[in-house]
């Protein structure tokens, strides 16, 4: 595709106008129109001021400058090469510090790319198919064979995360990310029974049961880079779980007393999954 289509996807997709976009440019709707249909080029410089003002993501402007025949602008590295490793040290600062508490990071599509020794509470009895590299956190949630079982409140916690995917696969423009909604959109299983949420709830916790009958209540906070120069840096985010109660902290607590045991029952039965693990 030439970057003219492209940018007009770019601004319907945000729902701008022509002039609206030009105003926020301080160019003419008439250079935006001609740009978009091929009858004028666009300078580089102009370019990373449509897509920083569409807020496009890196690798889509990276995209927009090839298509124009520029150069790209953002950097395109793997996670273990050694420009990365202050990005994979905090990364590991991050989910190190937060044990016994689970959290993990994942890239633009969900997909783990590292995780903390806590992590292992959640991954008990979840079909070995799901824990394939690299394993997918919202296929593990909501896959029948995965967590979605043990959720007690399912229903909510499915529609809050298909809404959040949906929401970033248009805002990205990412097909893999559309792929992934439909795919967690297909799966069908029984929901768990629950309570009734209380009405004065300022979050939605995800109500685990665990094998013992307890029910852990923990609330997650999402944690990204600031100001990233490189598409890989920029699609990554920490997510931290913290309990929502007393009796959640305190099983936790008691649980990190009781050694690595679920953890090494864990790696025996998956040892790719140690590679994951920070300060591992």
């Amino acid at each position: 595709m030439t970057v003219g289509p492209l940018l007009r996807e770019w601004r319907s997709r945000r729902r701008l106008s022509q002039l609206e976009l030009s105003t926020r440019l301080g160019v003419s709707a008439r250079h935006i129109s001609f740009v978009e249909t091929g009858r004028s080029g666009a300078s580089r410089a102009l370019l990373l001021q449509f897509a920083e003002h569409l807020d496009v993501p890196l690798r889509a402007r990276n995209e927009l400058l090839l298509a124009a025949g520029y150069a790209p602008a953002f950097g395109e590295h793997r996670l273990d090469d050694g420009a990365m490793e202050p990005v994979r040290r905090a990364i590991d600062t991050v989910l190190t510090a937060h044990e016994p508490h689970p959290a993990l990071a994942v890239d633009d599509c969900w997909n783990v790319v590292a995780a903390n020794r806590g992590i292992a509470l959640l991954l008990e009895d979840v079909a070995p198919e799901l824990l394939t590299a690299p394993p997918n956190v919202l296929r593990l949630t909501l896959h029948p064979d995965g967590l979605a079982p043990r959720v007690n409140n399912l229903p909510e916690l499915r529609t809050s995360l298909l809404r959040k995917v949906d929401r970033q696969a248009t805002l990205s423009g990412d097909p893999r990310l559309s792929e992934l909604y439909e795919e967690l959109a297909s799966y069908s299983h029984e929901s768990p029974d629950g309570a009734p949420p209380a009405d004065d709830r300022v979050f939605l916790p995800v109500r685990l049961r665990m094998t013992s009958g307890t029910e852990l209540r923990l609330v997650t906070t999402v944690t990204t880079f600031g100001t990233p120069l490189d598409t890989t840096v920029a699609g990554l985010s920490m997510e931290s779980f913290f309990p929502a109660d007393a009796e959640t902290a305190e099983f936790l607590r008691r649980d990190a007393e009781n050694g690595t045991t679920r953890l090494e029952r864990l790696a025996a039965r998956h040892p790719h999954l140690v590679q994951y693990l920070a300060g591992g």
